[in-house]
């Protein structure tokens, strides 16, 4: 299909998705109905996905169609679904007695309804503790709150909280997830933040994983603070952009963003060189693990690809923590350098999974450079499914 306009359709009137099809010169398809068939690439809603490959509607992707998600993308970006594979994981990993790889990085978490009396064992253990409360499907912070006593879970629609703390009732259908909270995170200027970093997986069986070397801190407005008279001000304890951006303290020249570059100059002038060497291979960690977890569930499919957004924070020793993985990662930009950096990144995605806008057959695959536009091959098991190791030991070389 080299000498043919690939056609492209999305459901997002995102600029930098748009834009990226348009400079590339591929033609908008024409045909409006959701169930169109006449694309190439398509940037599709998660929800499109799953109808896409609902084997009820009989339709079958072509060899020269390619789309942003794979059919049960939810097994790593729903919070349940993640907490669950990577529980799962660890104890096929235990089990085995294998070491390669490093789960300390999530924290201590229960999945509602069904693990509330677990949960509840752990709060008479640590009743000093405080807990963050989440739904495990939604997004941008909403439903999210702090838990210091049990009877706060009244705030989850449909809940009852008995006086001797053993009974819930969840008249509500959704679930929710309850993890230990981070409470000594990295501060910089005082204020809380998080990372948000990009992978893209091109294949799952074999896996094969991208890392992209631009990223951004996302920083709250208000001063970080544990006083319990502060519990409920998320400016101070949410750093999603979609809570931010209500403060009065919201800057629109930076959107509370700051490059992955110069958080990680911070890191290494404040702390040295092997410091973040250190903090930059649990990272890694981190995306390899959670990757693997889901490997043997995910439904692999040739057309698919996935392009995650990691949350990871950082806690006052370096170490740094997973908050979620989402599917979608937002690609609405809030400053000129946002929309730059979205724009790269959507571009180098297309040049590895379109190298030179054409579909590119096994062996082409396996002749790719290691290094594409802003993204680096983080993993490959292919080249060598039995030295995981020694592939993260030189992926980390990318950071430096």
């Amino acid at each position: 299909m080299q000498n043919k306009k690939l056609k492209w359709k999305s459901d997002f009137e995102k600029s930098v998705i748009i834009e990226n099809f348009v400079n590339r010169g591929w033609i908008k398809s024409q045909e409006k109905e959701e169930e169109s068939t006449d694309w190439n690439v398509y940037w599709a809603t998660v929800w499109n996905v799953r109808n896409i490959f609902n084997p009820k509607n009989g339709f079958r992707l072509n060899d020269q169609q390619i789309i942003n998600h794979f059919p049960n993308h939810y097994e790593l970006t729903r919070k349940d679904c993640m907490v669950k594979n990577l529980k799962r994981f660890k104890r096929e990993q235990d089990k085995e007695v294998l070491e390669t790889f490093n789960f300390d990085f999530l924290p201590t978490t229960y999945i509602f309804p069904g693990e509330y009396s677990l949960f509840v064992e752990e709060f008479h253990r640590n009743p000093n503790q405080t807990w963050i409360v989440k739904p495990a499907a939604r997004s941008q912070g909403k439903g999210i709150f702090l838990l210091r006593k049990i009877q706060q879970l009244k705030k989850i629609s449909g809940t009852t909280v008995t006086s001797n703390m053993t009974q819930l009732n969840l008249a509500s259908k959704e679930n929710y997830v309850v993890s230990r909270y981070i409470d000594n995170p990295l501060l910089i200027g005082g204020k809380k933040f998080d990372l948000r970093m990009y992978v893209l997986v091109t294949n799952y069986k074999p896996l094969k994983v991208w890392i992209y070397n631009k990223g951004f801190g996302r920083f709250c407005n208000e001063q970080y603070t544990t006083d319990v008279a502060e519990i409920e001000n998320m400016f101070v304890h949410l750093t999603n952009v979609a809570i931010q951006q209500y403060s009065d303290k919201y800057s629109q020249k930076h959107g509370g963003k700051y490059s992955i570059d110069a958080l990680k100059l911070y890191v290494e002038s404040a702390y040295g060189t092997d410091a973040l060497q250190r903090m930059m291979d649990d990272i890694h960690n981190i995306m390899l693990t959670s990757l693997k977890s889901v490997q043997a569930v995910i439904q692999n499919d040739k057309h698919c690809f996935e392009m995650y957004g990691y949350d990871i924070l950082l806690d006052s020793n370096l170490k740094p923590w997973l908050i979620e993985i989402n599917a979608s990662p937002s690609l609405t930009t809030t400053t000129p350098v946002d929309k730059n950096l979205k724009m790269n990144l959507i571009n180098d995605v297309y040049n590895i999974v379109l190298p030179n806008d054409d579909f590119p057959d096994n062996e082409q695959k396996q002749q790719q450079p290691t290094k594409v536009g802003g993204f680096t091959l983080l993993y490959d098991e292919s080249l060598d499914p039995n030295n995981r190791k020694t592939q993260k030991r030189q992926s980390v070389k990318i950071w430096k």
